[in-house]
C-alpha cells in the first residue's frame, strides 16, 4: 500500500534530495511525494487529495507559515499527522509547534535517515489511528442510543433479540485516569484542555486495541476498558503497562510558566459481570456495557491508585505473579466493603 506524504517548503532543493534520498521507497510505490511551497499551497494540496495524512512542513515560508499551516490541519482532519522540518535556531518556535500538534520534528540539515525512521514512525501511528477508529465504529455499533420503533422497524425478531440480550461474563475490567488533570484544565483555554485529554486518549485507545480490549466509556478525565476472552488479565495488564510507559514520555509545556507531565492511576480487576444494554427505556437511551460487583471493585481500586502506579487485587496476584513483577501494598479499606482489602501493585 503507498503512503501519500506532502512536503510543505518554500526551498525548491528540499524536494529534488526527497526524491533523490528516497528513490527506492517511490520506486517501489511505498511512498507517494506531493509538494507545496507553503501553508496555503498545501491545504490546497490537501483538499484536492484527501488520501494524504502525513505531512512534512517548514516552519518560515512565505504567506502561511507552518505554525498557521498546524492550526489549519487539526481542523481539517484529525487524522492528518505533521512532522516539523525545521533548522536548531527555531528552537522555540519548534515547542510552539508540538504545543500545537505536531507529532515529530527533524532538524535542518537533514540527516535522511532519522528522517526515514521518523516517517516510518509516524505512518506506523496513523496506521494505528485508523485502527482505532475502526474499532469504535464496530463498539458504537454495540453502544448505539437503542429506540424501540428502530427495533420494530429491523426485520425479524432474531436481531432485536441479539440487540437487547444480556449475558454473565467472566472478564477484567481497567479504570484509567489521568491524574492532576482537572487542576490543568482549570488554567488553560477550553481548546487546549479538549486538545490534551484527545491526545491521551488516543494514547491509552491505541494501546487497549493493541491487546484486543475495547473501550466501554469515557468518564471526564478517566477511560474504562474491557478484557475478554483468553488471557483477558494478562492482556489488561499489558496494555496498562504500555499505557503508564507512553504517558510517562509525554512532556506538555502549555504555557511559558506552566509544564505539564501527565500519569495516571489504574485499577483493575477480574470477575463476573453482567454484559448488556443498561440504561433507560423512557430516555430511549441505552448503553451496552458491563455492570457489577467487579466493575465497582475495579474503580476503587483506581480511586486509591497513586500516580502511574496499577493496583490489583490479591486473587489477580496469584494469577500472574509468574509473567509480572509485583510489589504488595497492604490493606487498604474499600467503600461497601465490610473488611479491609489486600492489593498488590503490578511493577513491570
Amino acid at each position: 500500500m503507498t503512503t501519500k506524504i506532502l512536503v510543505v517548503d518554500d526551498e525548491t532543493d528540499l524536494q529534488s534530495l526527497i526524491k533523490q534520498k528516497f528513490r527506492r521507497e517511490i520506486r517501489e510505490q511505498k511512498y507517494e511525494f506531493a509538494f507545496a511551497f507553503d501553508g496555503e499551497d498545501a491545504l490546497e494540496k490537501l483538499k484536492e487529495q484527501p488520501d494524504i495524512h502525513l505531512v512534512l512542513s517548514d516552519i518560515n515560508m512565505p504567506k502561511m507559515d507552518g505554525l498557521t499551516l498546524l492550526l489549519k490541519l487539526h481542523d481539517l482532519s484529525p487524522m492528518i499527522k505533521a512532522v516539523i522540518v525545521s533548522a536548531y535556531g527555531d528552537m522555540e518556535k519548534i515547542r510552539t509547534a508540538m504545543n500545537r500538534g505536531a507529532f515529530d520534528f527533524v532538524t535542518k540539515p537533514v540527516d535522511f535517515k532519522d528522517l526515514g525512521l521518523t516517517i516510518e514512525k509516524t505512518i506506523d501511528h496513523i496506521q494505528q489511528l485508523k485502527r482505532t477508529l475502526d474499532a469504535i465504529k464496530e463498539n458504537n455499533i454495540l453502544k448505539m442510543y437503542v429506540d424501540r420503533n428502530v427495533l420494530d422497524f429491523m426485520s425479524g425478531s432474531e436481531y432485536e433479540n441479539v440487540i437487547t440480550a444480556n449475558e454473565t461474563v467472566v472478564a477484567t475490567v481497567v479504570f484509567i485516569d489521568i491524574c492532576g488533570f482537572t487542576a490543568i484544565s482549570e488554567k488553560v483555554a477550553p481548546d487546549v484542555v479538549v486538545r490534551l485529554i484527545n491526545k491521551y486518549f488516543d494514547v491509552m485507545v491505541g494501546e487497549i486495541i493493541n491487546q484486543d480490549g475495547y473501550v466501554d466509556k469515557f468518564m471526564g478525565d478517566a477511560i474504562m476498558a474491557v478484557f475478554r476472552d483468553e488471557f483477558h488479565l494478562d492482556r489488561a495488564i499489558e496494555a496498562s503497562l504500555a499505557v503508564r510507559s507512553k504517558i510517562a514520555e509525554i512532556e506538555e509545556e502549555i504555557t511559558a510558566e506552566l509544564t505539564y507531565l501527565p500519569e495516571v492511576a489504574i485499577g483493575i480487576n477480574s470477575g463476573e459481570m453482567i454484559s448488556g444494554n443498561i440504561g433507560s427505556a423512557k430516555l430511549r437511551r441505552l448503553d451496552y456495557t458491563v455492570i457489577g460487583d467487579t466493575v465497582n471493585i475495579a474503580q476503587r481500586f483506581q480511586s486509591i491508585a497513586n500516580p502511574s502506579q496499577i493496583i490489583i487485587s490479591e486473587e489477580a496476584f496469584h494469577q500472574v505473579k509468574e509473567s509480572f513483577i509485583c510489589a504488595e501494598v497492604g490493606t487498604v479499606d474499600l467503600k461497601n466493603k465490610a473488611l479491609p482489602v489486600m492489593v498488590y501493585e503490578v511493577v513491570e
